[in-house]
Order: C-alpha cells, then sequence, then structure tokens
C-alpha cells in the first residue's frame, strides 16, 4: 500500500516537473497562423529553450494571472537564450498576459516595414514565392487562398498567406516601425488576419522575458467546427491524423 502511495506521488512530482521546467502543451484558437498552424492543433511549448523567466516557470505565471498586481517575483531570464528569427514562438501579452503564438520577425534595434504586402527589414525586402494557393476544410478557406513562400535574411524559409496578392490592403502597407532593444517584432503567418506587433494593442512589442517558448511540434489535431462527438463515422475525417507529431517550422 506504501509502496503504491509513493508510486503514484512520485509520477505526479514527474509530471508536474515535466510540465514546470520542460514542456507545456498549447491549443491553437485562432486562424492567425495558417497554413503553418490551424485551429483545433495542440502542440507542446518548450520552455528551456530561451532559458526561464517569471512567466513560463508555470507556477510563477499562474500566480501572474491570477493576481496580476502580484510582487514579481524575479526579473529577466535564467539561462537566458535568444529566439532565433523565424522561430514560431508563445508569449504573453504585455499588458493582457495572454497567450498568442507568432513568429520572430524583427529583432531588438531593427526597422521593420511593410509595403504591398512585402516585409522589409533594414529597408532590405524579404523575398516572396508565390506557390499553390490555400485551401482547407476550415472556417476561412472556404475559397482559396494566396499562398507564398517568405525567405528570412538567415535563409529560414516559411509559409505565409495573402488575401490580396497586389498587396493593397490596409494590413499590407503599415509602418514603419523601429523595435527597442529588449524586445522582438511578431507577425502571424495568415497576414491579413493577425493581430501582432503591428498594433499597439494588445501585442505590440513583446519583451524576451514575455516568451514562453517556442512551438515544437503538433501532438494532436482536431477540426474542432465540425465536431460531433456522436457522429462516429465521422471520426477519421474531423481528426486530422496526418498532423500529429509533425514538426513546426
Amino acid at each position: 500500500m506504501l509502496r503504491s502511495a509513493l508510486s503514484f506521488l512520485g509520477m505526479l512530482a514527474l509530471v508536474f516537473s515535466l510540465r514546470f521546467f520542460v514542456a507545456e502543451p498549447f491549443a491553437i484558437p485562432s486562424p492567425s497562423m495558417y497554413p503553418t498552424l490551424i485551429e483545433g492543433d495542440y502542440l507542446y511549448v518548450s520552455k528551456f529553450n530561451y532559458g526561464y523567466s517569471r512567466y513560463n516557470l508555470h507556477l510563477f505565471g499562474l500566480i501572474r494571472e491570477i493576481f496580476p498586481n502580484a510582487p514579481k517575483l524575479f526579473e529577466g531570464r535564467i539561462f537566458a537564450k535568444e529566439p532565433k528569427r523565424g522561430d514560431v514562438a508563445v508569449f504573453l501579452g504585455e499588458h493582457d498576459l495572454v497567450r498568442y503564438v507568432k513568429r520572430v520577425i524583427g529583432l531588438p534595434g531593427e526597422k521593420i516595414e511593410f509595403k504591398k504586402g512585402v516585409i522589409y527589414i533594414n529597408d532590405k525586402p524579404l523575398p516572396l514565392e508565390r506557390i499553390e494557393d490555400y485551401r482547407g476544410r476550415t472556417v476561412l478557406s472556404t475559397s482559396k487562398t494566396p499562398q507564398y513562400i517568405e525567405t528570412l535574411p538567415n535563409g529560414y524559409k516559411h509559409k505565409i498567406l495573402r488575401d490580396d496578392p497586389n498587396g493593397n490592403l490596409p494590413s499590407d502597407n503599415m509602418g514603419p516601425y523601429y523595435v527597442p532593444e529588449g524586445r522582438y517584432f511578431m507577425v502571424g503567418d495568415n497576414r491579413n488576419h493577425s493581430g501582432d506587433s503591428r498594433y499597439d494593442s494588445p501585442v505590440g512589442y513583446v519583451p524576451f522575458e514575455n516568451f514562453l517558448g517556442p512551438a515544437q511540434f503538433i501532438f494532436f489535431s482536431i477540426d474542432s467546427s465540425f465536431w460531433d462527438i456522436w457522429r462516429i463515422w465521422e471520426w477519421p475525417e474531423i481528426i486530422r491524423l496526418k498532423r500529429f507529431f509533425t514538426l513546426i517550422v
């Protein structure tokens, strides 16, 4: 009896330690990261890649969420390692402490500007390659959406969506922005449907200590907009098996 109880407590301690120090699950709630991440994706956030702050140590972050005016337990990050350009990262908004997921585009001290749907970093445009249109069985994808491969200055390539190939929408022409030291410019891959660092609220420029960690891989995915647990015959269609355990790039 005692041995079973100790084994159970040991298992709880292990689970808690993993959640506290190693990884935390996160569910995609919005379409702002199409086509990389879609609603109904569940992913793991690695907590040690950027080091630890009072936000990504789960207990401290929970205290701050429940008691926003509670004293800060410590400043900055322990074992700090800066995010890389192109990382898909989960972070807390500076003002609302809500979790967001976006891509790291601008680094501290850089100038960022949007012209005709093209991002300029320090006055140099990011190359875009038009590929096949994006279409999926989701709320925003009942019609085809122009899709591109964007190449960042470090050679990192990823897919983005833009509603207007000519880049004439207001969200395609914004800036310039000057990223303050110690902060990062975060942008959603679904460029015309993302509240990100282009807007002062709620995201704005993201402080380094607000990062929870990079998104590593999708461990589960379900098309929740069509979910009906009793319609068993639809499960094979709404559970996105092909997205299970896929790396996030």
